[in-house]
């Protein structure tokens, strides 16, 4: 099932529909949909889709590829070199409009290193003169945004854009599973992380704790050993950088703590970080409003699959192993609903963003802030602060995944905890909360016109 991605599409179809050469690079983590969006798009089109393998040799790629471009027939000759491949492509773009797609091209590139090269003297001088397409996808987020779209690739300059496919949004990621609850929905986006191939595994006849059990807490099911394979398939040593991730796992967000936790020196700690980040499975995070290189850097899994797995899967693998997965289910679910809160906080941000046009005023930056209350002497966080550089107005988030009703003392809190921005003259204040709002706290609100209460079941309607 194909769902969503109707931005990207246009995207595809407007690049396609010009009477020229176009080239799109595809990007992001593996079973974001990649694949699922250029099988989509090419559909009903005149194309030519190789996928390259991994770890293949450059021969077994020349084969699959000219498989590819011969598709159809029993036999079929195989191209000496990429380079003779290539010639191939272009006397079928002179014929007639073509889209050539190359999936998982990091495999291919770096199975022969002049491939690149090869590629860009092809747009130069001969896909130039053509209308084809040329799309370019792969996982590796580091190597299409350095080898692919960076300065000192041999492709810069060529692209007509790019697209770098994120996870799903709240609305469409719903669409997986259409009859489960909103607040179950919501959780379903946060276990999976929002990936599409992760959102397809959740039946619609089930209830979230069938589905949650069936794909985390069997030994047997598909994301019990996803993040195994998606280390083994990234990283030469996955055991140090599962090391690492389970360290930011459990409460470790500074480089310090991360060193420590894992018995590793710093820059090694550092290198294996960057990896992580390119992948997307860690973040990186300063206070809103302070420059990147911070003190107050934190690391945080940025991937909500991982993040659920680490917390809740790894400390109990032995006994999901052994067919205990429900008797773990049933201990640990109690603790899915402080998993949400950060997941919330992600949704209600979200939300800014389609209420934007509706909001006392356009706001350039969004993010969590959290630091020291010079007057209280305390540390304090705000789940986001979103704002315009010189208009001197604010809004202040507070965002509580509870099971019972927010109070007035919330609102005070969040207030109390504003005052420390002075620079911002005007304030308002939007609180969220999974589970309505106490009628203290809705009176309260009542009196001031800079206070918006929004219980979760009134959101994404």
């Amino acid at each position: 099932m194909f769902v969503g991605r109707t931005r990207e599409l246009e995207t595809l179809n407007t690049h396609y529909l010009k009477d020229e050469f176009t080239f799109i690079p595809i990007y992001g983590r593996r079973r974001i949909g990649k694949t699922q969006l250029i099988e989509e798009f090419i559909r009903g089109k005149k194309a030519v889709f190789f996928t390259a393998i991994n770890k293949g040799t450059y021969k077994s790629n020349i084969e699959l590829l000219s498989k590819a471009i011969f598709e159809g027939s029993e036999a079929f000759p195989v191209f000496n070199s990429f380079y003779d491949a290539m010639t191939g492509i272009y006397e079928l773009a002179q014929k007639e409009k073509l889209i050539f797609a190359i999936d998982e091209f990091p495999y291919l590139a770096q199975s022969e290193e002049s491939i690149i090269s090869i590629l860009q003297q092809f747009i130069d001088l001969k896909f130039i003169k053509t209308n084809m397409m040329l799309i370019l996808s792969g996982s590796s987020l580091s190597f299409m945004e350095n080898q692919v779209l960076g300065y000192q690739s041999p492709l810069y300059g060529r692209r007509s854009g790019q697209i770098k496919l994120l996870p799903l949004d709240f609305m469409t990621a719903r669409q997986f599973a259409p009859k489960l609850p909103k607040i179950e929905q919501a959780v379903m986006y946060g276990v999976t992380g929002a990936i599409p191939k992760y959102l397809s595994l959740f039946d619609d006849g089930l209830t979230l704790d069938q589905n949650i059990i069936g794909q985390y807490f069997d030994r047997n099911a598909y994301l019990f050993e996803e993040t195994g394979n998606l280390l083994k398939q990234e990283f030469k040593e996955p055991a140090l950088y599962q090391s690492i991730i389970t360290a930011i796992a459990s409460g470790c967000s500074q480089m310090k703590d991360i060193k420590s936790k894992t018995g590793e020196e710093s820059s090694t700690v550092a290198t294996y970080i960057k990896s992580l980040l390119d992948t997307g499975i860690v973040k990186k995070e300063v206070p809103i409003m302070e420059r990147p290189d911070s003190r107050r850097t934190v690391y945080r899994l940025d991937d909500g699959m991982f993040r659920f797995w680490y917390r809740f899967v790894y400390p109990n693998v032995s006994l999901i192993t052994l067919d205990r997965g429900g008797i773990v289910f049933d201990r640990i679910k109690p603790q899915i609903s402080g998993f949400m809160g950060e997941v919330f906080e992600k949704l209600c941000v979200e939300y800014m963003w389609t209420i934007y046009d509706e909001l006392p005023f356009r706001f350039q930056n969004i993010g969590r802030w959290w630091g020291n209350n010079p007057e209280l002497k305390t540390q304090e966080e705000i789940d986001f602060i979103a704002f315009s550089e010189g208009e001197g107005k604010a809004i202040f988030g507070e965002c509580k995944w509870r099971n019972e009703a927010l109070d007035k003392g919330s609102i005070e809190g969040l207030i109390n905890k504003s005052r420390i921005f002075v620079q911002f003259g005007m304030k308002y204040y939007y609180l969220f909360s999974k589970s309505g709002f106490t009628s203290g706290a809705r009176e309260f609100a009542g009196q001031s016109n800079n206070i918006k209460l929004v219980d979760f079941q009134d959101m994404f309607e």
